[in-house]
């Protein structure tokens, strides 16, 4: 199957690289599930700009910088902050229907953070909105192929045919159809990586099911860069609930005036403590808080904290947060009148494929966006809603880079089909989930919130013995969906612990028991293949 471009993912990202680039080119879409199951759909908070009177770009700017330790890029932040306020006015007339304000065009909230309230939100589940919005222009246009269930397992590149090409040029992806069992050929002059994070490859995370590092651990083998891997954000409130697992608590709450107490039984407890972490209290970054959570439920051996925005008014809080208000009352909770159980989970990978200003990676041809990607806007730690608007910029400039030079864009060469005459359908799918489960297992103990290089090192051991479990698995078997998963599962495992042992110090969401203190010099772990 042959485009002009090829997206391999559905999200944010993804869709609106294509939408840009469709007026002009045939575009295929794939999703590895159906087009809503990835991270966007999830996004309750909302999308940062600068929007409010007396608000700023350089306050945004420094916003970013400031969560961010100094490692962010700052002419990157400069072009994602200045192209804020056009993105959310794209997405309007595409039809988001942001919360509508008193005497604004828009009601603006206010996140951890941010010194201003410039966070535009459709209620609590801006994401969803923005992902049925972004469905239905994709669905309407007539030179976009959605191709839902295709799983990708590896990029075309001369790597797969080396008479074909001698320069690295990705040409497109081969990809499992769920509904076949086959793997299908699917090229094109250009491809990009929209594919998400890698958050599934720790045992609490916010992310869902489908986050396991799939472009990142794809482009790696490819042979590009990877960067800051290390700097994986842990969201400071998932609710604490043994039934429903990874459900978020999104940072409005704290930022409309939610506070996070410790439970009653003991000592101070019903009282906050975030105070006595930063002056800033709730509204900290969230790797503070994240930490500030972890070191009181270690302290004092509790299995949670309570986060607690019932003084606000039922009125109140029913408004601003309606999903949030009728999931938790189905589950026994009325925030309205009580405190809600919250533990630290993995939300967000700060790190991941190497990128320019205008999407490109390492390899010709091959393009990428959102989280997947390093752009050098996060740093060592995202600032709340900056993530939407990354996918926004970047699908654009992504788009705006392949239209531009579309003409130095050859037409992909005769690609080898994908050849399974040497393996035999599995009969120990029990390997599979035995190994996905030690390594989100061991990330969580080993690789978590607090580090220490013991830690990694033992962590890095686990890798190297299932490494070799894995790639004999993968070379004489028939491929399946949890098997191209937990491969590149592992590759991003391998990818987070390298980077982490090379950063000696502590800087935003890295912080490791062996080096308290940041370095007097910002810098990128960047690993190369």
């Amino acid at each position: 199957m042959q485009f002009d471009v090829l997206v391999i993912g559905s999200g944010a990202a993804g869709l609106t690289c294509a939408l840009n680039l469709a007026q002009h080119f045939r575009v295929g879409v794939l999703s590895k599930a159906d087009l809503s199951a990835g991270s966007t759909s999830w996004a309750q908070g909302g999308i940062a700009a600068v929007l409010e009177p007396g608000d700023t770009f350089e306050s945004h700017i420094e916003d970013t910088m400031v969560a961010g330790a100094g490692l962010n890029h700052r002419d990157i932040v400069e072009f994602v902050v200045e192209n804020a306020p056009a993105a959310i006015e794209r997405l309007a007339e595409i039809g988001v229907p942001f919360n509508a304000g008193g005497t604004e065009r828009w009601h603006l909230t206010r996140e951890g953070g941010h010194s201003h309230r410039r966070i535009v939100h459709v209620d609590d589940a801006t994401g969803w909105a923005v992902q049925q919005a972004l469905e239905k222009a994709a669905a309407a246009s007539p030179n976009i192929t959605l191709l839902p269930d295709r799983v990708g397992i590896d990029l075309v590149t001369s790597r797969h045919g080396e008479r074909y090409s001698g320069d690295g040029h990705v040409w497109g992806v081969y990809a499992l159809d769920r509904a076949t069992g086959r793997v299908e050929t699917l090229t094109a002059r250009a491809t990009v990586l929209a594919t998400g994070g890698a958050g599934r490859t720790y045992l609490f995370s916010t992310a869902p099911r489908g986050a396991t590092g799939d472009g990142i651990a794809m482009a790696w083998r490819a042979g590009c860069r990877v960067a800051n891997m290390e700097f994986m954000q842990f969201h400071p409130t998932c609710l604490y609930n043994l039934e429903v697992k990874n459900f978020l608590i999104t940072e409005a709450v704290r930022g409309e005036g939610g506070h996070l107490k410790l439970p009653p039984g003991v000592p101070g407890g019903g009282e906050r403590f975030m105070p006595r972490f930063d002056p800033r209290a709730e509204l900290a970054p969230r790797d503070i808080v994240a930490r500030a959570i972890d070191h009181e439920i270690k302290r004092l051996g509790l299995d949670y904290v309570h986060l607690d925005i019932s003084h606000m008014g039922p009125e109140f809080v029913k408004h601003h947060f309606p999903n949030i208000y009728e999931k938790l009352l189905s589950l026994g909770i009325d925030m309205t009148k009580d405190p809600i159980p919250v533990v630290p989970a993995q939300h967000y990978t700060c790190g991941g494929v190497v990128i320019d200003r205008d999407g490109r990676t390492d390899l010709p041809g091959l393009y990428a966006a959102g989280e997947v990607s390093h752009s050098g806007l996060h740093g060592a730690n995202r600032l709340a809603s900056n993530s939407l608007l990354e996918c926004f910029v970047f699908g654009e400039a992504a788009a705006k880079h392949i239209a531009a030079n579309w003409d130095g864009l050859a037409a992909p060469p005769p690609i080898r089909a994908w050849d399974e005459s040497r393996v035999t359908d599995s009969d120990e799918e029990v390997v599979i989930k035995q190994n996905w489960t030690e390594i989100r297992r061991f990330m969580w103990n080993y690789v978590g919130i607090v580090r220490t290089t013991k830690r990694l090192d033992r962590a890095q051991h686990r890798i190297k013995l299932l490494t070799g479990e894995v790639e004999d698995f993968y070379g004489h078997f028939r491929v399946t969906p949890d098997l191209i998963e937990l491969r590149n599962l592992l590759t991003a495992a391998d990818l987070i612990v390298r980077s982490a042992l090379r950063r000696h110090e502590s800087r935003g969401l890295h912080y490791t028991l062996d080096y308290p203190e940041p370095s007097p010099v910002a810098e990128d772990t960047v690993l190369i293949p």
